[in-house]
């Protein structure tokens, strides 16, 4: 038996329909929390490997739909200014789906990593979309330490992220003397 989630109604919507999110609310001063994803070729991945670089994580609803593969292309193309810093699109796209959509449109950048499981991501990050099962649009950037820097959860589903704003957070986050953001 799962474990009774908080639910926050109305925090997104999807096409102007009010959509409900299961799971904490995180801020930013939250350490990041770790979960169990799998890679594109059913690998386990913890999110805390990732620990000790400046990471950017993105959850979309999902790959094969216009805004989620404009996105995900957007951060592929975004990863040669930021060298170094790891961007993570995680999606409930079955891995083998998000292979063959990264073969398809040449994404060699981005790191998909799948939440198909047991929606663990989404429900510790509290971006699982209870209606939907899909996961919010929510980018957040994640120090060398682990902490959540910085998070723009997107109101409307159905809406790109500001793109700029997230590499200026990376650059500040990168800017930053180890624990103070970095």
């Amino acid at each position: 038996m799962q474990e009774k989630l908080p639910e926050r109604a109305g925090a997104v919507t999807f096409k102007g329909q009010p959509m409900t999110l299961m799971g904490p609310q995180l801020k930013v001063g939250d350490q990041a929390p770790d979960c169990t994803l799998a890679d594109n070729n059913l690998q386990p991945v913890q999110l805390a490997s990732f620990r000790g670089k400046t990471i950017v994580v993105s959850s979309v609803p999902s790959l094969d739909t216009p805004v989620c593969s404009i996105e995900t292309r957007k951060f592929n193309q975004a990863a040669a200014r930021i060298p170094g810093v790891p961007i993570l699109t995680i999606s409930l796209d079955l891995p083998f789906a998000q292979r063959r959509w990264c073969a398809a449109e040449g994404i060699d950048q981005v790191i998909t990593l799948s939440d198909y499981r047991d929606a663990q991501f989404g429900r510790k990050w509290g971006l699982l979309v209870k209606e939907l099962h899909l996961l919010a649009r929510c980018v957040s950037v994640v120090d060398r330490a682990g902490v959540i820097r910085y998070i723009q959860l997107v109101g409307e589903m159905a809406d790109e992220p500001n793109y700029d704003e997230v590499l200026q957070a990376v650059h500040k986050v990168q800017a930053a003397p180890a624990g103070k953001g970095g």
